[in-house]
């Protein structure tokens, strides 16, 4: 049975670190332009990873594979369209997580290419830390818009059911439980239920493979 791995952990650190903070900062962000102040005023409309790093989902992800950030809260009676701005508030996590696997993509790929230096030599720590904080980031824009509550796919898709809010609670419910099963049964079935690693693969390589590398 495998022990934790320090030097593999500390690879993934920065990629995981970065990935949150800018998954939560976009989301607080576009709350606030979207005429809610909530995220502004408890401070989360900042790249610093201290407020937005829930030490326990932090942990988590070392352990099992699994964690999560604090959640970015809102009050939807503020924002100026209601059905729209959520969605806008859900799809910026994401999509930032996408953004920011590519923007590390294309500094990699040049690095990569033009840098004379050792530290891009694949299966460098460099290099193995460059590719890590890619995966992570598109891990975090697959994973996240899964269709099941709490995670962003979920008020995409459950969006129009918020003009019935018991309904919407009813989905809600049970739609976390469904994911938080899955999840489990993942980890320790080692059943994979949510075969998203080749989607991860498909955009990772894609875009690289684009870049040439």
């Amino acid at each position: 049975m495998g022990g934790f791995d320090l030097i593999y952990s500390l690879k993934l650190l920065p990629g995981i670190v970065l990935g949150l903070t800018v998954h939560e900062f976009s989301h607080a962000y576009i709350a606030k332009i979207c005429g809610d102040s909530t995220s502004s005023d408890q401070g989360r409309v900042t790249l610093n990873p201290l407020k937005h790093i829930d030490i326990f989902g932090f942990i988590m992800l070392f352990v099992v594979g699994f964690g999560w950030a604090k959640p970015v809260q809102f009050n939807e009676q503020n924002l100026r369209n209601p059905g729209r701005d959520i969605i806008k508030i859900a799809i910026s996590g994401p999509l930032s997580n996408a953004i920011l696997a590519m923007i590390l993509s294309v500094i990699f790929a040049a690095a990569y290419r033009f840098s004379s230096s050792d530290l891009f030599s694949q299966h460098n720590a460099v290099w193995d830390i460059f590719i890590y904080a890619i995966s992570i980031n598109w891990g975090l824009f697959v994973f996240n818009l899964i269709p099941l509550p709490p995670l962003d796919g979920s008020h995409i898709l459950f969006s129009p059911f918020r003009k019935h809010p018991h309904i919407y609670e009813v989905l809600y419910k049970y739609g976390t439980w469904i994911l938080f099963g899955l999840v489990m049964v993942s980890i320790l079935a080692k059943i994979n239920l949510l075969p998203i690693m080749p989607v991860i693969g498909f955009f990772r390589d894609g875009f690289l493979g684009l870049l040439g590398i």
